[in-house]
This record gives C-alpha cells, sequence and structure tokens, in this order.
C-alpha cells in the first residue's frame, strides 16, 4: 500500500487568527490560493520575463543522480547560461534544475513584484528571497530544509508535493548527520518490500497551480515534482521557538562542517555507513511502531 497521503487543506484566503491557531502553531502545511494574486508578480512572471529580466548569467544546474559520496551538499552536476536553461526547459522536459538561485541580487527590479506575508506572521528572513526553476519531470529529493525555517513557497506553473512530519525521519530512511533521506526509494511509488519502514509512512499531499502558495512548516520533510517547466519562489521566516532556532544553528554549523569533514577523508567508505545505518534505524523504528 505504501504511503498514508490525505490531501493537503486550501484556501482562498485566511486570517492572521485562523492562521497561527490552525496552522502556525500545529505547524500543519496549507496551501493558501489567492496570497500571491494582489503580487505584480502573479500576471508578470513568466519564463520570458525571467529570461529577459535576469540576463546572461552562467547557473548551477542540479540533476537526479545520487549524491557523490565525497562532494559537499547540494555540490552542482554542471552549469549553463541562465538563458538557455530557460530556453531548454520551455522546450522539453528535463531533470536539470536550478536550486537556491537568488536572482533578485542580478535584478533588483524584482524586489517590487512580491509581498512578504507580514499579515500572518513576522520573523522573515531574507532580504534577497530564493528560487527555484525545474524542467517538467524534475525532481526534488526527499529532505527538510537545514535551516529549520518555515516556508512560503509559491509557485508559478504547475507542481506536485508530498510532504512528511519531522516526526517521521527514521522511518523515511533518514541519513545520518544529514537533512535529505536515502535515494534509493521513489517517493511517488515507494517499493515497500524493499523498504518496509515506509510502509504506513502519514504523509500530506497537494498539487501546485499558478499563483498558489504553500505554506510549509519547519521540519516538514519535503518531495518535489515538477509537472511542467516552471519555477518557484520561498519566503523563509523564523519559528518563535528557541529549539528550532538552536536546532538550525547545529545543522549548519556542527552537523554540517562533520559531514563534509567526514565526506572529503572517507569518501564512499563514509556514506556506505550511513546508508546502512538509515537501514538499520528505519528497521528499527518500525519493529518498536515508531513514531507513537
Amino acid at each position: 500500500m505504501g504511503f498514508k497521503l490525505t490531501p493537503i487543506d486550501v484556501v482562498d484566503n485566511i486570517s492572521c487568527e485562523d492562521f497561527r491557531q490552525y496552522y502556525l502553531k500545529p505547524r500543519r502545511p496549507l496551501v493558501i490560493k489567492n496570497m500571491a494574486r494582489s503580487w505584480p508578480a502573479h500576471n508578470k512572471w513568466s519564463l520570458d520575463y525571467m529570461k529577459e529580466t535576469i540576463g546572461d548569467i552562467t547557473v548551477p544546474l542540479y540533476d537526479s543522480s545520487k549524491a557523490d559520496p565525497a562532494a559537499p551538499i547540494n555540490a552542482a552536476s554542471t552549469e549553463m547560461k541562465f538563458g538557455d536553461y530557460i530556453d531548454l526547459i520551455k522546450r522539453e522536459p528535463t531533470d536539470l534544475r536550478i536550486f537556491l538561485f537568488d536572482p533578485i541580487k542580478h535584478a533588483p527590479n524584482l524586489l517590487n513584484d512580491y509581498i512578504f506575508p507580514k499579515d500572518l506572521m513576522g520573523g522573515f528572513l531574507d532580504k534577497y528571497p530564493t528560487m527555484f526553476f525545474g524542467g517538467a519531470g524534475s525532481e526534488t529529493f526527499l529532505h527538510y530544509d537545514i535551516d529549520m525555517a518555515h516556508i512560503f513557497h509559491t509557485h508559478f506553473g504547475r507542481k506536485h508535493i508530498i510532504l512528511f512530519d519531522y516526526k517521521w525521519k527514521e522511518r523515511l530512511y533518514r541519513i545520518p548527520y544529514a537533512t535529505y533521506a536515502l535515494e534509493d526509494y521513489s517517493v511517488e511509488h515507494p517499493d515497500t518490500q524493499r523498504f518496509p519502514a515506509l510502509e504506513g509512512v502519514e504523509g500530506i499531499e497537494c498539487f501546485l497551480e499558478h499563483g498558489d502558495t504553500l505554506f510549509m512548516p519547519t521540519g516538514w520533510w519535503h518531495w518535489m515534482k515538477y509537472l511542467d517547466g516552471s519555477f518557484s519562489i520561498s519566503l523563509r521566516a523564523w519559528d518563535e521557538s528557541w529549539a528550532v532556532k538552536a536546532h538550525s544553528l547545529w545543522n549548519l554549523t556542527v552537523q554540517r562542517k562533520f559531514d563534509n569533514l567526514m565526506k572529503a577523508r572517507y569518501r564512499g567508505r563514509y556514506m556506505d555507513w550511513k546508508e546502512q545505518l538509515a537501514v538499520k534505524r528505519a528497521e528499527k523504528a518500525l519493529t518498536k511502531g515508531l513514531p507513537r
């Protein structure tokens, strides 16, 4: 049977009081249909507009191949002129993606095209939010964000997303000292005979249309698939909890530095050990019936 997926809650609009009570405090995902409709970007931003605005810069690209054991996390697989990449994803499916891209640094006028949802919460982090581009069929591997921020993820196109609460991390075959899962199984079609701990894991599924905004609370695991050549912008905000802030600091400093050091020194042996430990921990969590 695989995962137990339920549809995400969807609203056209939401008050600050309802958002805080039903989604922010309990840290539950939500799709807000109309949040970005008041943005100039809603009707203005397109692949052609981005190509014209950002200019002829070279960008790193990421594919769906398994992570290199010796490479730092988020190491690019290749690079390309941004305009050529836009032409590629308009023309044909590709697994190449642009990840954590900062086009606003190159085109500051884009700052005028979107609005932080400060009517819903505070604590927003970035003057220059990051953007993500992908070709039809490209997938973002299952992971949670290393900085543990809340995310308002607005998509321009169509995207399929599956989300899991942080408490399921061991059952998802989390790689030790990392923020991503074992890359040997399909999130869309999990093989629970080979990966039995995935059976019964509860998740939330959503499909974003042009201009939809996904509120993704801190720590939520997410897998994403671009259904057409399209792009997103993510606005990040701190959780109010100091424990979450401390977890973020640990991830970004101690854990990341240790993991990169071990990768550089032991390469494949280190990755093999981590993958074996992920499987052992998943099987142990399944045997104990975790999480409860």
